[in-house]
């Protein structure tokens, strides 16, 4: 299950003047993906305060930058994540838009939030796509949303 809790996700929309995704891990930052012209960075960090070890209870919140590097207005109609744990346990979680928000992003423009899920191991990884349109045309078409690992101080085999 995806957590969205209102206690740390938020968003903010920030102004700011191919079909096949390129990949990229950047330390400094993160995770990239593009397609479409569409950029996607995340960044994801293990919170130490909101986990609970020695119950197998571990919290990651992660940031998304959703950036429209393309020439026409998209807009983010709903999500698909794939979230596996350090077993190979596998939740497929779907849902509308990101963060209760639908967001438009015209050429230039960027989305970011915050938000956040639980693991039963102290690793795991996640990776998805955002299902999108294009607002002239209501074409469809996929983002991918790149691979990003979920580590701990607590795994000594960390992903990344």
């Amino acid at each position: 299950m995806l957590v969205e809790s209102p206690a740390w996700a938020y968003s903010t929309a920030i102004m700011t003047s191919n079909r096949q995704p390129h990949i990229d891990a950047d330390r400094s930052i993160g995770y990239v993906a593009e397609t479409a012209g569409i950029r996607v960075a995340v960044r994801a960090f293990f919170l130490a305060d909101q986990s609970r070890p020695d119950e197998q209870h571990f919290i990651w919140a992660y940031r998304v930058r959703i950036e429209n590097r393309s020439s026409l207005a998209v807009q983010l109609m709903a999500r698909t994540w794939r979230i596996t744990d350090a077993r190979g346990a596998v939740q497929t979680v779907q849902g509308d838009g990101v963060i209760g928000e639908q967001p438009v992003l015209d050429p230039g423009e960027s989305f970011e939030y915050t938000s956040g899920t639980p693991l039963k191991t102290p690793s795991g990884i996640m990776a998805g796509h955002y299902h999108m349109i294009m607002v002239d045309s209501g074409e469809k078409f996929d983002v991918a949303i790149p691979p990003f690992s979920l580590d701990s101080p607590f795994d000594l085999h960390q992903l990344h």
